[in-house]
């Protein structure tokens, strides 16, 4: 068990009221958690202490061979006042098995649990009880060793920081338009593609920002080999029900293997809808929208939860999704997810822990 040392800042900040709208990922809580590495050492000093900047060198090893880890979940407040975590084992999991691939120092599993806990307990005031938020937190490692060469840092700091957030997509629940890209490529296998790290994301940026000219919410990305199966969108796992069954990619190597994607498997299978984890091809996808058999499409993610899709653009072709609103698992998926998360559904798979 950690010994977690706590510094309470002299210099609280506002918090944000019920009428005030929270973008995600703008605002941040007073403290964060902090523990640092040394190679022969091992992850040592716990603390909680005031959010601040960090100081670190220019030759600091995370600028210049980007050898990071990050990872997000959420805490929640019930309508009873408890503070449920959703899953946060699987987040942890998750995170090191980032941490093997990236050659970064595993963390122990009860330490990162228990880090996350305490600062969440003590920055409780800061979770929103408004419909539709939450409090975003973000674990990550950096590699701290002031030193240009390529290998492992000898030096890391896990950070914890917290955000109160709403809605990750504008368009909250209301169908978004996703762009299938077929120029730039994400990752392949055999990469860091399904590792939770920075590359990943910056490689997506060309994409992404073509998707937002043109009026798109977010790029789905096709397999870097072939470049014509399904793989994932920027920041979600995708999901296509054809013909009465739930068809998502199979995790491959090159494709993020998502909890929130994790758990619609699992409450699929368990109301006895079909599920199949294969690969999708784009040549499956435009058959299947123009018969008629493709009837619901939605990304699944941490951030955004359940993101129905409307509208799907392959070159010059738009794809309209049913009716172009919410389908009614989509619907489903999204009101037992929350439920479960905030209380409100009876938690039959034990996925929530409580911050007590």
């Amino acid at each position: 068990m950690l010994d977690i040392k706590f510094i309470k800042t002299d210099n609280p900040k506002p918090i944000p009221g019920p009428e005030n709208p929270l973008v995600f990922g703008t605002i941040f809580t007073d403290h964060m958690f902090v523990m640092d590495y040394t190679e022969g050492k091992g992850w040592h000093d716990p603390r909680i202490e005031p959010y601040a900047p960090i100081s670190l060198e220019p030759s600091a090893m995370v600028f210049h061979y980007g050898q990071e880890m990050f990872e997000g979940l959420k805490a929640y407040k019930t309508d009873d006042g408890r503070i449920l975590m959703f899953r946060p084992d699987k987040n942890i999991e998750r995170a090191n098995n980032s941490n093997r691939r990236l050659m970064i120092p595993e963390i122990q599993a009860e330490d990162f649990l228990q880090a996350m806990k305490e600062l969440v307990r003590a920055e409780q005031a800061w979770i929103p009880a408004k419909e539709g938020t939450s409090l975003y937190i973000r674990p990550f490692v950096i590699a701290t060793d002031p030193f240009l060469g390529v290998r492992p840092s000898y030096t890391y700091k896990f950070m914890i920081i917290l955000s109160p957030v709403g809605a990750y997509y504008p368009e909250g629940l209301d169908p978004v338009k996703i762009w299938i890209e077929d120029e730039y490529v994400r990752a392949v296998r055999g990469g860091i593609g399904e590792a939770k790290t920075g590359g990943n994301y910056a490689a997506s940026l060309a994409a992404q920002m073509k998707a937002h000219e043109e009026g798109y919410s977010q790029v789905l990305w096709l397999d870097g080999v072939e470049r014509k199966y399904i793989e994932e969108v920027g920041a979600m796992n995708i999901f296509f029900k054809i013909d009465g069954t739930v068809v998502t990619p199979q995790l491959n190597g090159s494709i993020l293997p998502g909890v929130t994607r994790r758990t619609c498997v699992e409450l699929c299978k368990s109301w006895g809808i079909p599920v199949e984890e294969r690969k999708v091809s784009v040549e499956e996808l435009e058959k299947a929208a123009r018969t008629g058999a493709l009837e619901e499409v939605w990304g699944s993610g941490t951030a955004a939860v359940i993101s129905p899709v409307g509208h799907l653009r392959y070159e010059d072709e738009v794809f309209q999704i049913g009716d172009g609103g919410i389908g009614e698992l989509s619907q489903r998926l999204y009101d037992t997810v929350t439920g479960i998360q905030l209380g409100r559904v009876e938690d039959t798979f034990g996925w929530t822990v409580e911050v007590k």
